[in-house]
């Protein structure tokens, strides 16, 4: 007996929901928008330059333009026949081509330029850890990774009311962070002492 016949004598009809390739759909787009999340959080053109940033800059064949600089409180950058460029805020790809356009014409016919960060900027850790301070920035750092690298917790720390001012927040607004969240280059965390 077929599966046909089964289901003619039961009176079960065999429809597919018209909802389910539209959940599917929801989901899959769901899926896409959290993997680009993940990758910019790890793109390097998810970072933006800022002061502190030690940057290496080369043009393949010319040593002359070739440099390795700490990016000062200004943001700018004073670079051989292009003068004052401001950096500031540029990914290392916005800031290559940049210099390559720049370059390009007058001095150089087609510059090869490559922008790589040497040192990132630190971000900032005040309060109930073991080793408070400044602490070099790494991509994809979350603040527990933050805290263990502050040497952890002190015993009086309160884990549950971790706050952050956030690089480039003119503000300077204090707002709480949880342990999975995301810490960025220059951000001021601050770990309170428990009264508990």
């Amino acid at each position: 007996m077929s599966l046909q016949s089964v289901a003619k004598r039961s009176s079960i009809s065999f429809h597919r929901p018209l909802y389910l390739p539209l959940a599917a759909a929801a989901f899959l787009l769901c899926l896409i928008t959290v993997g680009a999340k993940a990758d910019a959080l790890t793109s390097p053109d998810a970072y933006e330059l800022g002061p502190g940033d030690q940057i290496l800059i080369n043009v393949f064949g010319e040593e002359d333009l070739s440099m390795d600089f700490q990016l000062n409180d200004t943001g700018m950058l004073n670079y051989p026949f292009l003068g004052e460029l401001a950096v500031e805020g540029l990914s290392v790809t916005e800031l290559e081509q940049l210099i390559a356009s720049g370059l390009k014409g007058p001095y150089l016919v087609n510059p090869d330029v490559t922008v790589s960060i040497k040192e990132y900027r630190p971000f900032y850790l005040h309060g109930e850890v073991e080793k408070p301070g400044g602490i070099p920035y790494q991509p994809g750092l979350t603040l527990e990774k933050a805290i263990a690298l502050g040497g952890g917790f002190t015993e009086r720390a309160s884990k549950k009311k971790i706050t952050v001012i956030c690089a480039g927040d003119t503000d300077q607004i204090t707002r709480p962070i949880k342990l999975n969240d995301a810490v960025h280059a220059g951000d001021v965390i601050t770990v309170p002492q428990s009264f508990f």
